[in-house]
């Protein structure tokens, strides 16, 4: 029987979560959750339901996995370690410094309900962390460095969303282009937060409102903004439909270590992604890694799990033989 699958919250990441389970031979979409208006929202599967959150609990023990879609600076915090109780559920939680305080929330509330919460999913948190792991793990004399972009930060446009009369926008994790360089030169350098990236941000506000409140509001953003050199331009609706209605990111992993008797040997490890749709390759994982939250649950795990916990064989239909023939 085909794992069962659940959305809560429909929109860049839901989408996105229908596709890949639509593209999984072990997978099918059970039911789609929303706040708004179900009849206001449409899908692309047909014969799923589409209903209120009023309605979820009627679907406990029905769905195997249920993928929380929303935002994680109000959303998740509240909804990752509710749902936790109900279902397994797996997120894409990515605010860095509070990712422990959400693993001990929905580890409490899965442990209580006896199911997994697997958080955290996704590119970064997710695949950069494996690579930050296995790298420090391989050159322990050495330092990490991450760089995101250039492209749309979903969280980071989620949370400038959220500030009052702000009707739409768009973030920008910028690179900087020297910084990389002087990363895979091999030297190790140190580079603060604001050395390493730049962010910008394209805001469409309500008629009347402050715009230099809201551009205060999103320069001191804790979490956010406040650590780098932001700069934000109002725009109008027209001109943020025309040049912003994209979902490309990408970033890079780099360790950069040595070995030798004396440290006389440098090695960089690289690891980067460049991606057409920010939302499509996310969810891509989330669902590649509720096939693991999935066989852990009938394996009678319980309580929160990250991506640092599961083994690579657990995401992948294919059998352990042809794990080892084809791609070992």
């Amino acid at each position: 029987m085909k794992t069962q699958i659940g959305i809560i919250g429909y929109g860049n990441l839901g989408r996105g979560v229908e596709l890949a389970v639509r593209a999984a031979e072990d997978m099918e979409l059970a039911a789609v959750f929303t706040r708004r208006d179900p009849s206001q929202v449409k899908i692309i599967s047909e014969n799923v339901p589409v209903l209120s959150m009023d309605r979820i609990s009627e679907y406990a023990g029905k769905i195997d996995v249920m993928m929380i879609c929303g935002g994680s600076a109000t959303d998740l915090p509240v909804q990752t370690p509710e749902f936790a109780s109900m279902f397994n559920v797996v997120d894409s939680f990515d605010t860095h410094a509070r990712i422990p305080e959400h693993f001990a929330n929905v580890d409490k509330a899965a442990k209580e309900g006896g199911h997994v919460g697997l958080i955290s999913c996704g590119w970064d948190p997710g695949l950069f962390s494996l690579n930050r792991v296995y790298a420090n793990a391989i050159l322990p004399d050495g330092k990490d460095y991450t760089f995101w972009g250039k492209g749309v930060s979903q969280g980071h446009s989620d949370a400038v969303r959220r500030i009052k009369g702000v009707k739409n926008a768009k973030q920008y994790t910028i690179p900087v282009d020297s910084a990389i360089e002087a990363v895979r030169s091999g030297e190790c350098p140190e580079l603060t937060t604001r050395e390493k990236h730049t962010r910008e941000v394209f805001v469409v506000a309500a008629e009347g409102e402050d715009t230099a409140r809201i551009e205060k509001e999103i320069c001191e953003m804790p979490n956010y903004f406040a650590d780098y050199n932001t700069t934000v331009h109002f725009i109008d609706e027209e001109t943020f439909n025309r040049d912003h209605s994209g979902l490309a990111h990408g970033g890079f992993v780099f360790r950069s270590g040595r070995t030798g008797e004396h440290g006389e040997h440098k090695h960089v490890i690289e690891y980067s992604l460049k991606l057409d749709s920010n939302p499509e390759f996310t969810t891509s994982v989330l669902v590649a890694y509720a096939r693991a939250v999935k066989r852990f649950a009938d394996e009678g795990r319980k309580g929160c799990i990250t991506v640092l916990d599961v083994p690579p064989a657990y995401l992948t239909t294919m059998s352990g033989e042809d794990l080892r023939a084809k791609l070992l």
